[in-house]
């Protein structure tokens, strides 16, 4: 038996679990069944205040899954984090692949049956979320083969859902996907999403107004529109260069950056060509890492980089109030040197962001993560000011909010673990 462990220091109780017993006989007192269909034996695990979901496969899928895994998380792209490959075990035994379980992740299940999530409804938002994985798969080079709500977690991104790969048997990576292969995966996406919504309906799990053929049909269009807005080549005259700021802004806002655009002469027709070439999705993730060491999905990253500027024009126009206030009447003078955004970005962290987390009681993080927490306590902040028709401030928005609306929401941290471990409900394979 051969057992890969990716940063065994980050994982030091995977080696110890029985790999050698098939799955479906290890008797450990913290193992769950997991929700949803599966073509495997799968497991979840709970090992010192971590939990690892266990998937048994042949050992040809193990080594490409957990090949493709690891180059997905070196993209940079929404994925499960690999941790073990377990193969060459006995003749006819399958081998085993060990994630890391995603933490407040939500199945699609849960989000299209309408029931269940108080805060807010999101099923709406899937499809989104679902196009947007594919193309950004495939603008790093990677062949899914096998896109579905099945394969696939959603995690609350401020308002919006973040897809994250969890399956990639199928897969493939290449240097540039043709339009060939885009098609088919693109092809297969719409078929399996349309037969996982079917199977929620036949089930009576599917949201009323939902239609499963009407929805899987809007994905080609969804798609098309989003790779034609990141990758097309766009003409201009040689008086129009803002509309280079504005392709820039809009591929800004869909959480892209740009390495470099190719703006070509057109001599003869007196028109410029220009073509951007667009970096991984992150560009407000990665922004907010680097100002304040919070990581965050980038929809929750562009609600709080708001907020940090929100809150250094607060703090200039204190600061700016206290030197007019230590003036003489009459007397005029410079006005006060603006912050840089570093030094805003640790003051918002040290003086708003902290204080306000570390008034939420304790249990109530495994309700919502702390970044998604923050961006509804925005919103419910927000709201609360529009009833009263005045300013209502963070600090006084809390307690309702953790009460009116947190209180009674569910706890999303493992929503994919199984209420019982009965063996009667562990496996239902598609």
């Amino acid at each position: 038996m051969r057992v890969q462990i990716a940063s065994p220091w980050d994982h030091p109780h995977i080696a110890a679990l029985p790999f050698s017993d098939r799955l479906t006989d290890w008797q450990l007192p913290d193992m769950h069944g997991v929700l949803g269909l599966h073509r495997h034996v799968v497991r979840l695990i709970e090992l010192d205040n971590a939990s690892y979901v266990i998937k048994e496969l042949p050992d040809d899928l193990v080594r490409r899954e957990y090949r493709l895994l690891r180059e997905l998380a070196v993209h940079g792209l929404p994925t499960a984090e690999v941790v073990a490959a377990v193969t060459e075990k006995a003749e006819q035994v399958d081998g085993m692949l060990v994630t890391r379980h995603l933490d407040y992740s939500i199945p699609y299940r849960t989000l299209l049956a309408g029931r269940g999530l108080t805060i807010p409804y999101l099923g709406e938002r899937v499809l989104d979320a679902l196009v947007g994985l594919l193309v950004r798969l495939h603008l790093a080079g990677f062949f899914w083969g096998d896109c579905s709500l099945s394969n696939t977690l959603f995690r609350r991104d401020a308002g919006a859902l973040t897809a994250y790969v969890i399956d990639m048997e199928t897969g493939e990576q290449h240097d540039r996907l043709s339009p060939g292969q885009r098609n088919l995966d693109l092809q297969m996406a719409t078929e399996n999403v349309a037969g996982g919504l079917l199977d929620l309906q036949v089930g009576d799990r599917l949201k009323a107004d939902i239609d499963p053929w009407e929805v899987a049909m809007e994905i080609e269009g969804r798609y098309h529109a989003l790779w034609s807005e990141l990758t097309d080549a766009q003409e201009f005259s040689p008086g129009e260069t803002y509309k280079i700021d504005q392709r820039l802004q809009r591929l800004h806002d869909l959480g892209f950056d740009v390495e470099e655009m190719d703006i070509v002469d057109d001599v003869a027709g007196g028109r410029l060509r220009y073509i951007p070439r667009v970096v991984e999705h992150g560009f407000h993730s990665e922004r907010l890492k680097n100002l304040t060491g919070l990581e965050a999905t980038e929809n929750q990253s562009r609600r709080l980089l708001d907020d940090i500027r929100s809150f250094g024009t607060e703090l200039h126009a204190e600061r700016q109030a206290k030197i007019e206030s230590g003036r003489p009447i009459g007397h005029g003078g410079a006005a006060v040197r603006t912050l840089p955004e570093n030094v805003v970005a640790v003051r918002w962290l040290d003086d708003r962001f902290e204080p306000l987390m570390a008034r939420v009681p304790r249990h109530m993080f495994d309700k919502l993560e702390a970044a998604e927490l923050y961006h509804q306590l925005l919103e419910h902040r927000w709201f609360l000011s529009e009833k009263a028709g005045a300013d209502i401030s963070l600090d006084e928005a809390l307690p309702s909010y953790l009460t009116d609306v947190l209180d009674d929401a569910p706890n999303e941290v493992n929503l994919t673990l199984e209420s019982t471990a009965s063996p009667a409900t562990f496996d239902s394979h598609e």
